[in-house]
Formats: structure tokens, sequence, C-alpha cells
């Protein structure tokens, strides 16, 4: 935004859908995974939770990193919100398939929470993405089947929409890029609080 900054995207996350949607946005982050020991963390609220986790993954990777006035790095979590519970990761099939039998024919809400640390200028932006999510009223066959993927139980709330997934979720409400991981309007926006613009991260 008017200044000569040669801005990169580290991205303190392995999920490989928030790579792949930025890549399609024209962003190619470099990718490291922060270690951050999520069970540790402990909250009452699913908005709190992710947003807590992306700030520690981001301060992470950031504290290993040369400083550089360029670097901008991003961190990422989702969780899902469901009937007062909160729903990351299931630790097992059997787990994914209780959601599974609990979410169908209902809705959730899915929060992403997005935090941006510069190296050098010390500023952050953060912000919680929130999605309501309304899943179809499945089969305990589809269920299995599924499950049996293990695509489920790579991802929060044991669902995606950018994969086998998507057919068991009739409608969504909000950005779809949150629900897959990323905001890319909330990045645009944390960008410009940092006096960045999203298109000095586009490749060339």
């Amino acid at each position: 935004m008017g200044n000569d900054v040669d801005y990169r995207l580290v991205l303190a996350s392995a999920s490989p859908a928030r790579r792949a949607l930025l890549s399609a946005a024209g962003i190619e982050a470099e990718v490291m995974v922060s270690g951050v020991d999520e069970s540790v963390v402990e909250a009452e609220d699913a908005y709190e939770l992710c947003l807590v986790l992306a700030r520690m993954k981001a301060r992470a990777i950031a504290a290993e990193l040369p400083a550089d006035p360029g670097i901008l790095v991003l961190g990422c979590d989702s969780v899902l919100a469901f009937e007062g519970q909160i729903f990351g990761k299931p630790a097992n099939a059997e787990e994914a398939a209780k959601r599974w039998g609990m979410m169908r024919g209902r809705s959730g809400v899915l929060h992403t929470g997005h935090h941006l640390t510069g190296l050098v200028s010390g500023r952050q932006a953060e912000a919680v993405g929130t999605t309501v999510v309304h899943f179809a009223d499945i089969t305990d066959e589809e269920i299995a089947a599924y499950v049996a993927t293990d695509e489920p139980l790579n991802v929060a709330g044991s669902f995606t929409i950018d994969g086998r997934g998507g057919a068991f979720v009739e409608r969504i409400e909000g950005d779809p890029g949150n629900v897959i991981g990323l905001s890319l309007p909330l990045l645009r926006k944390l960008l410009i609080e940092m006096d960045a613009s999203i298109t000095d991260l586009w490749r060339a």
C-alpha cells in the first residue's frame, strides 16, 4: 500500500487445504508447522479457543524466523461449536461417527481464528471468521462410509466442504473459505491493519 516492502507470507499450519486455498488466490505461502500442543489450551468458548490457538501457532513460528521486514506469519485454527460443545479434530473413527450421529440434520457454527504477525514491525492483527453450517440428515450407512475414508479424522468438526464431506453439508451462511480453514476476505482486512495489501502477496 504505497510502501516498497517485498512481502511474503509464512503459513503456520500443516493444513494442505489452507495452502491450496491461498495458492488458488495467487499466494504461494511458505509452510512451517508450529508444533504447538493444542491439548494444553483450555477455553469454554469456541470463539476464544480458535483465536488463542491461531495466535500461539503464529508466535511460535515467528520466534524461529530471522528478522525480515517482509515476512508476515499467519496462524489459523478452526473449531466447530455444536450445541454447547467444542469440536476440534476427532480423536478416532469412533468419535467422528458419534459426532456425525449428533450433527446430521442439525447445524453448527464453524469458527476460524486468524492471527497475523509482522516479524520486524512487531505489529499484530487478529480476528475470527464465523460460518453457520447446516448438515444433511445422512444415514448410518453414509456415516460409516464417510468415516472409513479417514477424511473426517483430519479436520475440525469431522467434516469438510471441499472433499467427500461436501455432499453432506446442505448449505452454509458465511464465507466458504472460512469453513475450509482460511477466510481470504478476513485475511485482506488483517493485512490492511498491518499497512499491507493482499495484492502485495500475489505471485508475479
